[in-house]
């Protein structure tokens, strides 16, 4: 599983790590949380090699997005619809802003947050790990969101996976490395 990245831990670059693979066939919840670890890995494969100047390096303009950008918002994809709605506390609080006045506090960052996004998202993907462990039924209901445990993780897959497309143009720009 992951841990703090070497350009987090000692401003060089990051550690090699075991991605999950694709999920071999088998029942809608090993399907599901097969593909929610592939792409959680994938985003992780994305940031692999580079230090925090790489991470947030702004490689396809106009585009604001960086891969530590990317990070920080998949943090708060897996509050809104894994930790929060999964969870039992109905209150809920974005991790990293209000997002007031046209702010994108996920997107915005710079060298100096790398350990703290990296930690946040870690935290937040515990947190719906432990939030599904006594989620056995995917059609069971959020009492926070109103939506099933398949809708949320639907989600979720989805979020990962339209932003794994643009981490791959961005890592691509950054250093010409290609591939899932």
């Amino acid at each position: 599983m992951w841990t703090v990245p070497a350009a987090v831990r000692h401003g060089g670059l990051m550690s090699e790590f075991k991605r999950s693979e694709q999920p071999a066939d088998g029942d809608e919840r090993d399907i599901t949380l097969g593909w929610l670890a592939f792409h959680r890995d994938a985003l992780q494969a994305k940031c692999e090699g580079l230090t925090a100047e790489g991470l947030v390096r702004r490689a396809a303009e106009p585009s604001r997005l960086s891969l530590l950008g990317l990070v920080r918002h998949m943090a708060e994809m897996e509050r809104a619809y894994g930790s929060w709605p999964l969870g039992e506390d109905p209150a809920f609080q974005w991790v990293w802003g209000a997002y007031e006045d046209g702010a994108e506090d996920d997107i915005d960052c710079t060298v100096d947050d790398a350990d703290l996004s990296y930690l946040t998202w870690m935290d937040e993907r515990s947190k719906t790990d432990r939030a599904l462990a006594g989620r056995h039924d995917l059609g069971t209901l959020s009492k926070v969101n109103g939506r099933s445990v398949r809708w949320n993780l639907a989600k979720l897959v989805g979020e990962y996976a339209r932003h794994n497309g643009h981490a791959d143009i961005i890592r691509e720009r950054i250093d010409g490395q290609t591939g899932e």
